[in-house]
């Protein structure tokens, strides 16, 4: 510690005890004690003796003053100049008053240190020097002139009140220096007798000071005071504000004064120095109110508005977003040996993202032994699946980890299967760049790396598989741990950007990017990124995940007049470009820039927050009495009334099983789109284990980004429906749609009439991305009570075919129209009812004045058996009155054909697609049904039918992935590990042997995957065989159900496209002969296209047994036939007439020369004659019936089952295809 100051010894031991502070380690009180006196120079001796022989540790405090007096009295000794003690050499801010009498004691009472700086007098430790006196002596300098040799008292200068002195720029006053201090920042002062500022805003209460007093200083200048008054000083980090009472303005100050004297008086409060900083403490609660450091020797508070110390708060913020927000320890490490990185070396940082998305368990103690070399040991493990997909379809990832780096490689897949594909990819990887082979791949053991492909992969490469004991995630620890750390850094990146959980492959990415730059405990605070490349990474380019950007795109612009650059949302960084992922805010296009101009203040993403009460936990809150009656529901409006004697007047009350609830726990209704959700809260539903977590271990839930996708809870009731303000809103905005419609009035209830009960149902309506939309509720008569002849007569009401729907979006496409969607409010309200019907009022809306009475209908309501034909003929009516005609083809296809203009309207219950030539026409008929009835546009077709239609650059996409998704969870499959092919090769289907349990969850699952097959006939034999089971399932017909859902776990996302094409029909038609082992049996399959577009197939069993191959093929060519008639007369109904006759193909030559000739003989005399009719259309010229080769038959998948090559080459024929990102 030679020729250091007292403050500067003191400093070097502070910045130690950080650091060893900062490694994890704490230092005692007795330790620092024992440091700093071991540290002392011998000319300490004596000092360090007593300081030992005391009877009790020493204060830090106390160890401070008394070595600044040692240190004084041993520059005494060294200087015989030096009559006083150093401190004389502190400038002294004190009171003129006009009594000069009493200035001795005045001064004494009114002194202040204006800036003294204790570590500029140059005082040093040198043990070893025993220089004379004059030696010494040249090394003081005067506080005056500032010139050496000599002290301020004996200086010339002092009498000379207009002196001015020259500061040299290594001497400056701290005061003067405006780089290292804020002139807003107040500084402790133990000899100020009064609070001084330079800034009157400070002061509250302003007068103007018409004392004659000043404030001078040690060389004499004299500092005139202005004004006088109070003042509030906010504290940083806290709300609590200090009192400063006798607060005195004076201009020519540069900085702030605090007398310590007047703060503690005032706040009743204590302040305690030491050589780290002060301590402010409340006198009454002895707690502390700040701890504050000091700068170059003084004590300084930071203003709540000093740059600097914002400056400091948003650089260690900053930095810690940008780095991916790591660990504060990886920030400090980084901070000491990165001199790009300044941060604050504060321990209290807080971040409230990494507080929400990172709270996990306690880890295990580690004994594992690291490798010594790069890739001599590559740990892995698969994730997912995701929550939903992102925005490239990607669900799953699999991860690798050096053993001697942790440097991790992350591969994103669609399924499980592809794990050998991504390992080989590895390999190649780690042989090409790193010169080097992986010796060992330590995995879970699960089935994903037991394949065939992968397993025979390690054995050609002499790679050793190591793998973990069944049910032993710890014993794969590594790869475990790196998940928990790549997930926690992704949630927390979301969730500070606010981003959407589509973004989470992006997130995850910029989090591994980010992991493989940052020190590591367990790499001694090294990086991965060093150790395997031996070079230190960069932090330059770093930017904060999510933030607004603008990246430059001027070659993209269309003209020179066009903006440059577009906002953005920086998304992570491109491994194959040397630029920045940026999002466009507008289109969703991704553009990769190197030249980005960043806003990492600004996060285009709005905040999306919920709130549950903290005062309960959602298991414990009972919302039945957080309700009060009066927000339940609005008033409704009075309704049309028949009766006079019976008018509506009082708005509806809620009946009695709703409790008056106290109000002090009464919760606000809101209006707003989407409210706020119910306090009764539902864990997430989707579970999601890493393959090792699998077996008998205690399930968990799917790990969730930001926990916003919950399956949303659905009511089955009304008293369940009640406790949310969510179905609460929407029964509200049901009742009073009814009350508009004029739907009902209010009678006294008739004799011998059959009065109807209703009742609440409730449905969440979701986007095309699977997101919700909004809550639903219905009210729906009892309709099965109704009886035929009295309450209803005719009831039907047609509904489109499928194949409709495809020919529309064709035809369409083909001639370049567009496609709108539309939908109806409240649909069936519309009709009007013809019979005379009651219902009972509904729950929860009983009119108060009235609450004996009953709804006499006046339109036709949900549920009533005639509600669909009454609403489609009031439909239909209005547009036969505007011209349109019916199709003959398909009843719910509605034409209009004059003057040239063509429009095409499909009508399903209240959704409608329209299209057509002329977008005028198209706009004024939208514009009369908006004058009839609520029609709400939805835009160009995205999401009809739970079909979810994407616009592609050739044409559409159809695929129903949300519901495919949505099937597997409700069978508890959502994990499940992909199946290859839906149907074993043989599969074993019996009647025998009933299941136990209630086979209801069987027919429901059924049920909903026949729904599936509308866009997945790569689905349809093994559904049609699942269903033939639906009374009776087995074991084993459940497990063929599981393969199913197997099968769809792995291809969900698959669909058909809508293509561009001629408008040709071929269909193909192919039977599998007494294939049911029970009844003997035989399948019909076929499938036709219009062009390339598939519009039309076809899976049923035959209704009568064939006695040969040939006799059932000759049936499923009749039913293709048939349908091949129906779909030339829709398709002419849309001006695309076929002149050549339809290719009908089949691949059974003997069914061929059936159909072609007249013939009859012992095996197929006996075929029924309406079979034969398929003559009759060869000879009219509408089919023509041509033979295939069984190998190339499309329609072989709709039949049998087939073997995993075939399949696959069948289905691509199918154009069922995965979803291109």
């Amino acid at each position: 510690m030679k020729d250091l100051t007292v403050n500067q010894y003191l400093a070097q031991v502070k910045a130690l005890i950080d650091n060893i502070s900062a490694a994890g380690s704490n230092v005692g009180h007795e330790d620092i004690i024992l440091h700093i006196l071991n540290g002392l120079p011998p000319s300490y001796n004596a000092f360090k003796t007593a300081i030992r022989t005391r009877p009790s540790a020493i204060p830090l405090e106390e160890l401070y003053s008394l070595l600044i007096s040692e240190e004084i009295n041993i520059q005494k000794d060294l200087s015989k100049d030096t009559a006083t003690s150093m401190e004389t050499a502190a400038l002294n801010a004190f009171k003129n008053t006009s009594s000069r009498n009493s200035a001795n004691e005045q001064s004494r009472s009114n002194r202040g240190r204006f800036a003294p700086n204790r570590g500029s007098q140059q005082r040093t430790f040198n043990p070893n020097s025993r220089a004379p006196r004059t030696q010494s002596t040249a090394r003081v300098t005067c506080q005056i002139c500032n010139k050496p040799g000599h002290i301020a008292m004996h200086c010339w200068h002092r009498t000379n009140l207009q002196y001015t002195p020259t500061v040299p720029n290594n001497q400056r006053s701290f005061f003067t220096n405006q780089q290292n201090a804020s002139p807003i920042d107040w500084y402790l002062d133990s000899g100020a007798s009064s609070h001084l500022t330079s800034d009157p805003l400070q002061l509250q209460n302003s007068q103007p000071y018409i004392g004659s007093d000043s404030i001078s200083i040690a060389n004499g200048t004299s500092l005139p005071i202005t004004s006088t008054g109070q003042g509030l000083l906010p504290l940083p980090n806290t709300q609590r504000k200090l009192h400063l009472q006798k607060l005195l303005h004076v201009p020519s100050l540069t900085h702030n004064l605090l007398s310590i004297q007047k703060l503690t008086a005032d706040n009743d409060c204590s302040v305690c120095f030491d050589t780290f900083g002060f301590t402010i403490k409340d006198n009454q609660t002895n707690q502390t109110i700040l701890r504050g450091r000091s700068r170059d020797g003084l004590y300084v508070i930071p203003s709540t508005s000093s740059p600097s110390f914002h400056n400091q708060h948003k650089s260690t913020t900053t930095w810690h977003a940008r780095l991916g927000h790591p660990h504060l320890q990886q920030l400090q490490h980084l901070a000491r040996h990165n001199s790009t990185i300044c941060i604050s070396t504060s321990s209290s940082f807080q971040c409230d993202s990494c507080n929400v998305a990172k709270s996990h368990k306690l880890s295990f103690n580690s004994n594992e032994r690291k490798n010594s070399t790069p890739f001599a040991l590559v740990h892995s493990d698969v994730w997912g699946p995701a929550p939903l997909p992102s925005m490239s379809g990607y669900n799953y990832y699999v991860l690798f980890i050096d053993d001697f780096s942790r440097f991790s490689w992350v591969y994103p897949m669609h399924t499980k299967a592809e794990t050998s594909i991504k390992f080989q990819n590895f390999f190649n990887l780690i042989k090409t760049q790193f010169s080097a082979t992986i010796k060992i791949l330590r995995s879970d053991g699960g089935g994903e790396y037991q394949s065939q492909n992968l397993q025979s992969f390690l054995l050609h490469h002499g790679i050793q598989h190591q793998m973990s004991y069944p049910y032993t995630p710890e014993k794969n620890g590594i790869a475990e741990r790196k998940h928990r750390h790549l997930i926690e850094t992704t949630r927390t990146l979301l969730h500070a950007a606010h981003l959407p959980l589509k973004f989470w492959l992006e997130a995850l990415h910029t989090a591994n990017y980010l992991i493989n730059c940052l020190p590591s405990k367990t790499l001694q605070y090294d990086t991965p990124y060093a150790l395997l490349h031996h070079q230190t990474p960069s932090y330059l380019h770093l930017k904060t995940f999510g933030c607004l950007c603008y990246p430059w795109l001027k070659p993209s612009s269309p003209n020179k007049l066009h903006p440059k650059s577009t906002a953005c949302v920086f998304v992570g960084y491109s491994p194959s470009h040397k630029g920045y992922r940026c999002i466009n805010l507008q289109n969703g296009k991704l553009h990769i820039s190197r030249h980005v101009v960043f806003n990492e203040d600004i996060f285009p993403y709005p905040v999306h927050k919920t709130t549950i009460p903290a005062s309960q936990s959602p298991s414990t809150i009972s919302p039945l009495t957080l309700i009060p009656t009066s927000t339940i529901l609005p008033t409704p409006q009075t309704l049309p009334n028949s009766n006079p004697t019976a008018p509506v007047t009082s708005p509806p009350a809620l009946t009695e099983n709703t409790p008056n609830p106290s109000s002090d726990h009464s919760i606000s209704h809101t209006n707003s789109p989407i409210p706020p959700p119910s306090t009764a809260v539902l864990p997430s539903s989707h579970p999601i284990l890493t393959r090792s977590k699998t077996g008998n271990l205690k399930p968990k839930h799917q790990f969730d980004l930001l926990a916003t996708q919950h399956t949303q809870f659905t009511p089955t009731c009304f008293s369940q429906a009640i406790k949310s303000a969510h179905w609460r809103s929407a029964m509200s905005e049901e009742f009073t749609a009814l009350q508009k419609q004029g739907t009902w009035s209010l009678v006294p209830p008739p004799t011998n009439r059959n009065i109807l009960g209703s009742r609440w149902t409730f449905r969440t309506k979701l986007k095309s991305d699977g997101t919700l939309d909004r809550y639903k509720a219905r009210l729906v008569a009892q309709g099965f009570n109704q009886q035929f002849g009295i309450d209803y007569k005719d009831t039907f009401s047609p509904v489109e075919k499928m194949p409709t729907i495809r020919i529309l979006l064709t035809v369409a496409l083909h001639r370049g129209w567009s496609v709108f969607q539309f939908d109806v409010s409240n649909a069936f309200l519309h009709g009007t009812l013809h019979e005379e019907v009651y219902m009972k009022q509904p729950q929860g809306f009983v009119d108060k004045q009235f609450p004996h009475h009953v709804c006499k209908l006046h339109k036709t309501i949900y549920g009533l058996k005639q509600a669909p034909r009454e609403w489609f003929h009031t439909f239909t009516d209005l547009l036969q009155s505007l011209g349109f005609s019916f199709s003959k083809s398909d009843p719910s296809l509605l034409l209009y054909k004059h003057n040239g203009i063509q429009i095409y309207m499909l009508l399903y219950v209240d959704d409608i697609l329209i299209s057509g030539n002329n977008h005028s026409s198209i706009s004024s008929l939208i514009t009369k049904l908006q004058q009839n009835f609520s029609l709400k546009e939805l835009g160009p077709v995205s999401f009809f039918l739970g079909i979810q239609v994407l616009h592609k650059p050739n044409g559409y996409f159809l695929h129903q992935g949300q519901y495919a998704q949505e099937i597997l969870q409700s069978a508890g499959l959502l994990e499940c590990q992909p199946s290859q092919t839906p149907i074993a090769l043989k599969p074993v289907l019996t009647s025998s042997n009933f299941l136990d349990s209630d086979p209801k969850k069987y027919r429901q699952i059924t049920g909903s995957l026949q729904y599936l097959t509308i866009t997945r006939p790569d689905i349809a034999y093994t559904t049609n065989i699942i269903c033939q089971h639906m009374h009776s399932p087995t074991e084993q017909d459940f497990n063929s159900l599981k393969r199913l859902l197997r099968y769809i776990k792995g291809t969900y996302h698959c669909g058909i496209p809508i293509t561009r094409g001629n408008l040709l029909l071929t269909s193909y038609s192919d039977s599998d002969w007494a294939s049911d082992t029970q009844d003997r049996k035989s399948i019909t399959g076929f499938c036709t296209y219009l062009g390339t577009t598939l519009v039309s197939w076809c899976v049923k069993k035959q209704v009568t047994i064939a006695k040969s191959s040939t006799e059932a093929e000759y049936r499923s060519l009749a039913s293709a036939t048939s349908d091949l008639i129906w779909l030339r007369r829709l398709i002419a109904e849309f001006d695309a007439a076929l002149d050549k006759p339809t290719t009908l193909w089949c691949d059974n030559t003997s069914t061929l020369a059936l159909a072609n000739n007249p013939v009859f003989h012992a095996r197929t005399k006996h075929i029924e004659i309406d079979y034969h009719f398929i003559r009759e259309r060869i000879l009219s010229k509408e089919i023509d019936v041509q033979h295939i080769n069984s190998t190339d038959q499309p329609a072989d998948i709709l039949t049998k089952p087939l073997s995993l090559s075939r399949f696959t080459m069948l289905r691509n024929k199918l154009t069922v295809q995965p979803l291109e990102p």
